[in-house]
């Protein structure tokens, strides 16, 4: 076959931004569900036990896993960063607004990778530990189950600064902002929606639903006044007690969640604003009344959201130790 002095000119710039991409680290790798097979086949029932203990011990503990995902993708990318303690170059996630006396279960981690190390020694990334043990929680009450997408490596480094710029959206948020935030991140606004159901295990403390219980018209009565028995008007007074954020069925995972925005029983006013004559009110009476709808999107979401940003190929490290950088 002849080339002419064009095709040929094509086929050398091709060849040559190829190898540029190539020798900058460019990785096209891709997340999948079988990226573990071979080389830590045990791993996905390593991680089981431990979090089937973790959640015996405490149910709580699977909204608190779930949550550690959630927040770790959400600033820069599914990357394992919130899970590192300050050192002497950077501060950290943990203590960001959004995190402080908030995020938990990083000793369960701890335990997970410690026992994973044993297995398969520098092989499971600690960005792929916390995508498994969301899965995991989500299951163990009661959820759905999904293949989880895997071959994340770790960030060596955490902002503290990225994590308080607002892309963790507020209890306070309304609409607009939860909706901007999401599609900011590459989800849709049934995204937003659906993974908005993990709430269904959650717990809140009285200083984030304290303004919406006492001084909020669209709440039920009832549901407020019950609240404000341990969650005072005045400020300081209970600021740590904390309340279901779905108080029918707080260690299900299930639509309940759903129902009580439908009764304005959303506990935070990010919740509520869901089911408040927005765009968003058809989504809830869908996930309200068929848990088949909510289990498809939510699984469709957190799959979405574990695809943010994640480091791969060549990028980052496989940490040794969860809490610092090898």
């Amino acid at each position: 076959m002849e080339y002419n002095n064009k095709q040929g000119s094509m086929l050398l710039m091709v060849v040559l931004m190829m190898m540029t991409m190539w020798s900058c680290g460019y990785s096209e790798a891709k997340l999948s569900r079988d990226f573990y097979s071979e080389s830590c086949p045990s791993l996905f029932p390593a991680v089981r036990r431990v979090v089937q203990h973790a959640v015996a011990k405490e149910r709580r503990m699977a909204a608190s896993l779930l949550r550690l995902f959630f927040h770790d993708c959400f600033v820069n990318g599914c990357d394992g960063s919130i899970l590192l303690d300050d050192t002497s170059s950077f501060v950290g996630e943990k203590t960001a607004g959004p995190n402080n006396n908030s995020v938990r279960g990083f000793e369960v981690i701890d335990r997970i990778k410690s026992k994973v190390e044993r297995l398969c020694p520098g092989v499971v990334s600690c960005a792929d530990i916390l995508a498994i043990t969301a899965r995991d929680s989500v299951l163990l009450l009661g959820g759905p189950k999904w293949g989880v997408k895997l071959g994340r490596r770790d960030s060596t480094k955490a902002s503290f600064s990225d994590a308080n710029s607002g892309v963790i959206p507020p209890p306070t948020s309304t609409l607009n902002n939860l909706i901007n935030r999401f599609k900011a991140k590459g989800l849709s606004t049934r995204d937003m929606v659906a993974l908005s159901g993990a709430h269904t295990i959650g717990q809140a403390r009285c200083v984030t639903f304290r303004n919406r219980i006492h001084n909020a018209s669209n709440i039920d009565l009832s549901f407020a006044l019950s609240r404000q028995m341990s969650c005072p008007a005045a400020s300081g007074s209970g600021d740590n007690n904390e309340a279901a954020l779905d108080p029918r069925s707080p260690g299900r995972f299930d639509l309940s969640y759903y129902k009580q925005l439908l009764k304005h029983r959303g506990l935070l006013t990010s919740d509520q604003v869901l089911f408040n004559g927005g765009s968003t009110d058809s989504l809830v009476v869908a996930y309200g009344y068929s848990l088949k709808a909510f289990y498809r999107d939510f699984v469709r979401a957190m799959i979405k959201m574990g695809d943010i940003s994640p480091l791969t190929g060549s990028n980052g490290q496989i940490r040794n130790n969860c809490r610092r950088p090898n």
